[in-house]
């Protein structure tokens, strides 16, 4: 591949020079970051560095989720995060799935409104109901949505699910296109003139008072600013407050199923829904903690074997399927849950830790991005 120095004149004027802002990371976050930047500065020309040839992190690897906290989730933060920073975080990924729907638009992802259904297995207890009612409550007066969270006693009968005796289900969330979203978000910033560098890693970089030298694989570039989009791959700059973490997902075969909507177990360690005839299931990450606090792509044959018995025991329970398709992503997560929206000096900015909701929050945090400079 060729360095920044062996291109011509007219790619170093195109790519190269005059950058205001460069983006580390063609993700959602990315990309959004990117959009909010023009809106402000439509002048100013801007650059997104991505180190794969698509992006390397969640975005496009993600279960199609649009989704903002399941009650067992929620119930399991209460009791490990101050309440005021959890409802915080709700929030943010309810104002975040505005703002998607707004920019990109519901039929330009694919956007289904399906509901989503808590499972509670044999080995969990059910939530007390007076802490249902409350989590109502705290949504209907902190953001008017009425009757979050019910009770489904039907949820077996539409299904055929084996092994859970309870269901929360949740109206308000549903399911999106993942390719079609990020498609939809890249035809957007190249009509909106934003600029792209794929297969560009950045090495490293180096800030003064008024730019930003970054070292890539292929050279060095200028720019006024840097903005660092990477997620779970920038550990190195939050040692303390991130770390990577994998999430491995199976695809079935085409068969003949009744599911429909997407489904959460076991604190939200488990996710699940239908892709038309497929089933698509993801998660188990808890299983191994330590082996899954990575950047690598490759499979975890103990978490594999979960999803499959999952598969086999509780959502296709007496049913013959095929694995088509296994790929993983990486997340990055931390104990708060709360995104890092923070300037690390006056030229170089980071939005990371998506903690994985970054459906539900890339384009807040993004947006949130582009007003530090």
């Amino acid at each position: 591949m060729l360095r920044f120095e062996q291109l011509s004149f007219w790619e170093h004027q195109q790519y190269l020079h005059n950058n205001t802002f460069v983006i580390v990371g063609a993700g959602l976050v990315g990309m959004s970051t990117a959009l909010s930047l023009k809106s402000r500065f439509p002048n100013e020309k801007i650059l997104i560095l991505e180190r794969g040839y698509l992006p390397t992190g969640a975005s496009t690897k993600n279960a199609g989720f649009a989704c903002f906290g399941s009650p067992t989730e929620l119930n399991d933060d209460l009791q490990h995060i101050p309440k005021e920073k959890v409802w915080e975080t709700v929030e943010l990924r309810l104002k975040g799935l505005e703002l998607l729907k707004n920019r990109v638009g519901l039929s330009q992802m694919n956007y289904k409104n399906c509901g989503s259904w808590d499972l509670i297995g044999p080995n969990d207890i059910a939530l007390n109901a007076d802490f249902l009612a409350q989590l109502n409550l705290e949504m209907l007066h902190r953001f008017g949505l009425k009757e979050v969270y019910k009770i489904d006693p039907e949820f077996q009968q539409k299904f055929g699910f084996q092994g859970y005796h309870t269901a929360y289900f949740n109206a308000h969330e549903g399911s999106i296109d993942t390719g079609l979203l990020m498609a939809t978000l890249y035809k957007q910033c190249v009509l909106a003139d934003i600029q792209f560098l794929f297969a560009t890693e950045v090495e490293n970089w180096s800030a003064s008072e008024q730019n930003v030298l970054i070292q890539t694989a292929h050279g060095q570039i200028e720019t006024q600013h840097l903005f660092l989009c990477t997620n779970g791959f920038a550990q190195q700059f939050f040692a303390d407050e991130l770390r990577p973490a994998r999430a491995q997902v199976l695809l079935t075969k085409p068969l003949k199923h009744s599911i429909s909507g997407t489904f959460h177990a076991d604190r939200g360690y488990y996710y699940f829904r239908d892709i038309g005839p497929r089933i698509l299931l993801g998660g188990g990450r808890h299983l191994d903690f330590d082996t899954e606090t990575t950047t690598h792509f490759e499979q975890n044959l103990l978490v594999r074997q979960a999803l499959v018995d999952k598969l086999t025991r509780e959502i296709l329970p007496g049913q013959h399927f095929e694995i088509e398709q296994e790929w993983s992503g990486i997340m990055g997560v931390g104990a708060q849950k709360k995104p890092i929206i923070r300037s690390l000096n006056k030229n170089v900015h980071a939005g990371v830790r998506m903690g994985g909701m970054g459906i539900a929050i890339g384009t807040a945090v993004g947006d949130a991005l582009s007003k530090l400079v």
